[in-house]
């Protein structure tokens, strides 16, 4: 209802309006209707990312001590990489640090100097311990260009060990150089190797 005020020669006049309402009222009821449902199962999983090297052996002879050693001389070792895991490698890097050290391993210039080769097949092994010697029939590739023996997370290069269940055969030369003075006389030190994997860039799986 609305009300209304008129003004007219001083009198007020009073008028009302009456709005009719109108209600609807909804039929009330039960109606069917269609449905559907779907379901599904996603599996997820996660990969390995595993890297070794070869037991003690023929095809690992980094255990095998080096002694006597004056300047100019070298020594060899092979060792064999394996990518266990089920993913492969985005790379590797190398590690090496002195748990016993000595003027052979802190002198980066006069001191042991390290590089490492690989061989598309397993290195031909001559000589006898501890003086071996190794020749490649197949074909070798830089891993590692020659530098002072201590590093840290030094990247490896040309590696079939990238993929997964793939190896490397690998040689180890460690090299005293011609210009050791008599300094180094009666040094002795001890080298790890440690390899790191990393694990292959992300994608959509």
């Amino acid at each position: 209802m609305r009300l209304s005020l008129t003004s007219t020669g001083g009198k007020v006049l009073a008028s009302t309006v009456v709005l009719g309402a109108a209600a609807t009222i909804a039929g009330l009821g039960t109606f069917g209707s269609f449905t559907s449902t779907t379901s599904a199962n996603e599996s997820a999983s996660t990969g390995t990312v595993v890297i070794g090297l070869a037991a003690d052996g023929t095809d690992n002879r980094l255990s095998v001590a080096a002694t006597g050693l004056v300047p100019g001389d070298t020594v060899q070792r092979v060792v064999k990489l394996n990518n266990t895991g089920s993913q492969g490698l985005a790379g590797v890097t190398l590690t090496t640090a002195a748990t016993t050290s000595s003027l052979l391993d802190t002198d980066v210039t006069n001191g042991l100097q390290l590089k490492i080769d690989s061989c598309s097949v397993p290195w031909t092994e001559a000589g006898t311990s501890p003086a071996y010697t190794y020749t490649c029939s197949g074909t070798t590739k830089a891993v590692l260009a020659s530098r002072a023996v201590i590093g840290t997370t030094m990247a490896l290069s040309n590696l079939s060990s990238l993929a997964s269940g793939a190896s490397d055969n690998l040689k180890v030369t460690l090299s005293f150089p011609g210009t050791a003075d008599n300094t180094f006389q009666n040094k002795s030190s001890v080298i790890g190797f440690a390899f790191d994997a990393l694990q292959r860039t992300a994608t959509d799986r």
